[in-house]
């Protein structure tokens, strides 16, 4: 017998829809069974953290379509943030991330928060001790990985991997487009609205992702406090611009805004109606902004609401292939 042959994970299959694109996986962290299980479990495990009390999903909920329902989340010595956890949801498709962008993939995201004092507050050092130390984890890495030597590299190859299979497509909005069911006459009115000047929402999230993935300052504050991108570029010019969330699953996914300030989406509506503040850096696609807002009536308002509850995957958030191994 050869005992020196080595185990061949199993390549994951991803049943996307049609109407998404391709899926782009790094050629150095090819998607499998192992791998994705592996990461599902480091997600969910608080090993991780300085005090081992905080995993990565105590601040990205599966039930809040992996965001944060609290305006800013707590770190593990009870610190608070200063920006809303985005939500993980089709991830895979995106090559920035944090509202800022100041990671560059999925792997490099899941590196900054174990160090970070606001978060983890942990070393990889001490992350990577334990996980050796675990009656679990050298196995699980060797048959993911075919490495006995474990690393931080490792670790968050996994979890991105996990993360890629995060992935909303069942919303009634891609029913419609499969053709197996059609709007109501309120939410097709919304998504003219939307698609059209009218709400001028689809210059940023037209596509299939709802999100251009593009940075942009809309009108939030005539004088920003959180500089957002400029934090990363050090650019006067991008003063103020954040990452274009998502607008999937908005329903789960309260409170809004990069710093969580709007509790409802009635309050965002509002704000893009008639809210907006002019800025030195305000993007131009904000062509509204002397008049502060689309100005929508309140029947224009209730039908694009209408429209973004179309959005709206359950499956996403019931999906037990998401769900914590440990419970």
């Amino acid at each position: 017998m050869n005992t020196n042959l080595k185990y061949i994970p199993t390549p994951y299959e991803l049943n996307i829809s049609e109407k998404f694109p391709e899926l782009p996986i790094p050629e150095d962290n090819p998607l499998t069974v192992e791998g994705v299980e592996l990461g599902r479990m480091l997600f969910y495990d608080p090993i991780l953290s300085g005090d081992s009390t905080q995993s990565c999903s105590s601040c990205h909920t599966q039930e809040f379509a992996f965001s944060d329902n609290r305006r800013f989340s707590v770190g593990v010595d009870n610190k608070l943030g200063n920006r809303n956890s985005m939500p993980i949801i089709n991830s895979g498709w995106y090559n920035k991330f944090f509202w800022d962008g100041r990671a560059n993939s999925l792997e490099e995201q899941a590196l900054d928060p174990v160090k970070n004092p606001i978060e983890m507050h942990g070393s990889w050092e001490v992350a990577i001790k334990r996980i050796k130390a675990s009656d679990i984890y050298p196995e699980l890495f060797d048959r993911a990985f075919n490495q006995t030597q474990i690393s931080k590299e490792l670790v968050v190859k996994a979890i991105a991997q996990f993360g890629r299979t995060l992935i909303s497509d069942n919303s009634k909005y891609d029913k419609v487009l499969r053709k197996e069911t059609s709007f109501s006459e309120a939410e097709l009115r919304g998504l003219n609205l939307f698609f059209t000047e009218k709400a001028d929402c689809f210059h940023c999230h037209g596509n299939i992702l709802f999100s251009d993935a593009a940075f942009h300052n809309s009108g939030l504050d005539e004088f920003p406090n959180d500089y957002g991108l400029e934090h990363r570029t050090k650019y006067r010019r991008d003063r103020g611009k954040f990452k274009t969330p998502t607008l999937r699953n908005l329903v789960f996914t309260a409170p809004y805004m990069h710093d969580g300030r709007f509790s409802t989406l009635e309050e965002v509506i509002d704000f893009y109606s008639e809210g907006v503040k002019d800025s030195p850096t305000i993007d131009p696609l904000m062509k509204y902004v002397e008049r502060g807002g689309v100005q929508l009536s309140e029947k224009e308002k209730s039908d694009l609401l209408a429209f973004l509850m179309t959005l709206t995957d359950s499956t996403f958030i019931d999906n037990p292939a998401f769900r914590n191994p440990f419970e």
